[in-house]
Formats: C-alpha cells, structure tokens, sequence
C-alpha cells in the first residue's frame, strides 16, 4: 500500500517535534523588510520578525512560495509511490494554495491539495490529527475527513491591539482605521468559513478581557477541549494572562504558545493576541 506524505506551508502553528514526529515537509513562504527578502524557518524566524517589523520603514510584503518549491517537494515525496496531502493556509490572505494546485499539476506523485479555511495552530491541529489518522493506517480520505471534523469544532479569536497594519494592507478604510485608533478602539476578530469577521470593537483593553472571559466561559462550559494554542506578537503580557486563566480551566491540556508567522504577523500587526483550540 502507497503511504500518504503530508506537506503544509509554514504559516501552520506546528512546533519542530510536531514536524519531526510526522516527517512533515513544510513549504516556506517569505516576507521582504525595506527591500530584503526572508524566508520563513530559513532566513528569518518568528521571534526575529517583530522587532524587524517594528523598525522597517514600511510594511512589510509578503509572498507566497514559488510553484518549483511545492514540485520538487511533490516530486521528492513521490519517488516511491507515497501520495502526498498537502494543507494550505485559507485562500482570503493568501495565494499559497493555488501555487500548490499549480504544482499538482505538473508532478507525477498523486497529490490532495487542501485549503484548510484557517491558519496558524487551528491549521496545525487538522494537519496533527489527519497525521494520527494516516499513522495508523487510514486512506487519503479518512484523513480528509478527520481534518473536517476538527475544521467544524475548532475555534479561532484574534484580538488586534491597533489597526496599523490592517490599513496598511488594504484590508481596513484609512478612515475607520484613524477612527478607530484615535478613540483607542480594540477589536476582536474570528474565523471562520475561511473569511476574517469582527467579533466584537470596543474601546480600550477592558473590552478586549471583558470579551476574552466570555470567550473561555463558552469554552469551560462548552464541549470537551481537545486541544489549546496560543499565538501573538509581541504580546506576552497578555499572553501569560490568557494562559494563567486557561491552565486553571484546563490543567490536563498542554497549551501551545508561540509567536505567530512572520505572514501572519504583517497583517495583525504587533501587539496581536490569538486563541484557537478544539473540541470533541
């Protein structure tokens, strides 16, 4: 029987015993800083990025990776008669997936090519269990269809401390993102259906927690928790809170922190603060 081989962009919130564990290939993309071009895992890594951004000049581009990257891995992977499963980050903010749809098409490995409709760690918890389900054993579709059962009970909640960047970016008006900050507006976003939403604005940091306890209220009351990850950028403080309230929720689970991507981190700007986590 061939073997499935996963393969994922580095946007997934995977940690490197993760990666190792289930011999996934992850596909860089890259970020460019006043000029320069970095690649994620390769030239530049998460906790570097920040301070980078926070002094570059302007905004930071970001792209996604070239299609000869995800053909030779798709090539590679393929040499003997393995398939490959590969997870893209969700279509809205970025064209990863359809590099990968380009490359399918041009390899002889038989390759799945997936948009996950999220990123980050709720992208790393389909990727995790579709390796558990492939591990022992399971098809290309009993992977598929665990990755969807794990999309249809997951959770993400991104609060962005400032609108700089998602102005910057095109994604917020000039005017709304002025607005906002100038009466000290936080704004809690989720995903879902792969598109960004507003949760809730409010002004000031106490609207944020005011959110965020009902938030781990709906969680503590909620279906089981199988799983919990915290990302940010720059946003310890915050970070080291979330985390305090959610051991004493959860004690049995181990939480996951890090600092997010450099492509996800351009967007959110500094100071960003995410929960994902999923349940039975």
């Amino acid at each position: 029987m061939a073997k499935i081989k996963i393969v994922a962009d580095s946007s997934a919130g995977l940690t490197e015993t993760e990666i190792e564990k289930y011999g996934i290939t992850i596909i860089p993309l890259s970020v460019m800083i006043d000029g320069t071009v970095y690649v994620e895992r390769e030239t530049i890594t998460n906790d570097q990025f920040p301070d980078m951004m926070e002094k570059a000049h302007s905004l930071p581009k970001t792209s996604q990776p070239p299609i000869g990257k995800f053909t030779d891995a798709f090539d590679r992977l393929g040499e003997d008669g393995s398939e490959v499963l590969c997870v893209c980050m969700m279509e809205s903010i970025s064209g990863t997936v359809h590099a990968a749809e380009q490359a399918a098409s041009l390899t002889k490995t038989n390759v799945k090519v997936v948009d996950c409709h999220t990123t980050d760690r709720a992208m790393a918890f389909q990727i995790i269990e579709a390796a558990k389900v492939i591990e022992e054993g399971g098809s290309m579709d009993d992977a598929l269809a665990k990755m969807k059962e794990v999309y249809d009970h997951h959770k993400l909640y991104l609060a962005i401390d400032n609108l700089d960047n998602l102005v910057a970016g095109g994604r917020v008006s000039r005017f709304a993102g002025t607005l906002s900050n100038l009466l000290n507006i936080k704004v809690m976003l989720d995903v879902y259906g792969g598109q960004i939403h507003v949760a809730m604005k409010g002004r000031g940091i106490k609207a944020i927690h005011k959110e965020w306890d009902k938030i781990l209220a709906n969680m503590a009351n909620g279906p089981k928790v199988k799983g919990i990850g915290l990302s940010h950028v720059k946003s310890d403080k915050e970070v080291d809170r979330l985390k305090a309230k959610l051991t004493e929720l959860f004690p049995s689970i181990d939480i996951t922190v890090r600092e997010t991507v450099p492509v996800i981190a351009t967007h959110t700007g500094l100071g960003a603060c995410c929960l994902i986590y999923y349940t039975e």
